[in-house]
Formats: structure tokens, sequence, C-alpha cells
């Protein structure tokens, strides 16, 4: 399971956290903030499960449930601060890079990474059914180490 780097939160990574939840118009509570500040305070991209985020708040010394961080990746996902995406029909896991990308399923150590997007090819898709249209198109490349 991939592991969030933990950093110190810095002043700047305070700072992009409440930016990034202002931006949403998110109201920061002290776990709100505490969560972005993982998820995006250095500035990077991350996919995390619930269960990998509540680990590294936990090592982080911040005192939130499970419960909560669900709902709060809800709510970012809600926002449009990030994006789930179904490994299968009982892992998800939550991207804060919200374009549409392909991913890469890293079956053996369950972790999903970014895969290269000008690499897809997508030429043809079927048509929607009557009265539906398609909203978006999730692409999952399982990998196995060999």
């Amino acid at each position: 399971m991939e592991q969030l780097n933990l950093t110190p939160t810095t002043a700047e990574g305070a700072e992009r956290s409440a930016k990034w939840l202002a931006e949403a118009g998110l109201r920061p509570t002290r776990q709100r903030v505490a969560l972005a500040a993982l998820l995006i305070g250095d500035g990077l991209n991350r996919h995390v499960t619930a269960e990998s985020l509540f680990a590294a708040s936990c090592a982080s010394g911040e005192k939130v449930s499970l419960a909560t961080v669900y709902n709060t990746l809800r709510a970012f996902c809600e926002a449009g601060l990030m994006q789930e995406v179904m490994v299968d029909g009982t892992k998800s896991y939550f991207d804060t890079r919200v374009d549409d990308h392909p991913h890469f399923f890293w079956e053996d150590e369950g972790a999903l990474t970014d895969a290269p997007g000008d690499q897809l090819e997508i030429t043809r898709l079927p048509d929607a059914p009557e009265g539906a249209e398609i909203s978006r198109v999730d692409v999952v490349i399982r990998l196995r180490r060999i």
C-alpha cells in the first residue's frame, strides 16, 4: 500500500492547503486542513485510500477517526478537489490529480500510480444507451511484477 511521505507542515504547505479548500468553497475545519496538508501540502499529487490517509494522520499526531477521513475524502471529491478511482468493487483510491488520465494498478503492492496518458489511444467508444450520455471513461491498467 502506498505510504504518504510525511513532512512537517510548513507555512507554505498550510497556506496551500487552506487555499485549496477555500477555492472549492469548503469550510477549513481543523481536520480538513490537517488532511489537506497531508494530501497536497508539499504540492505533489497523491493516490491514497482512506486507510492510508488515516494511518498517515495518526502518524502525524492528528486525532481524526477513520469515519472522518472517509467523510472528508467524499467531501473533497464532491467539491472537485479529488477524484475517486475504483480499482474493483471493494477498493477505492482517491487521486488529487483531477484531470482525465489513465492509471496503473500494481496488484502485488496494491498501489495506484499515474500512467502516461500520451501513450493511450481510445479510438472508439460504444454509443451510450438511449437517454444516457457518457460522463467519463476511467482507464485502470493492472500490472504484476515478473
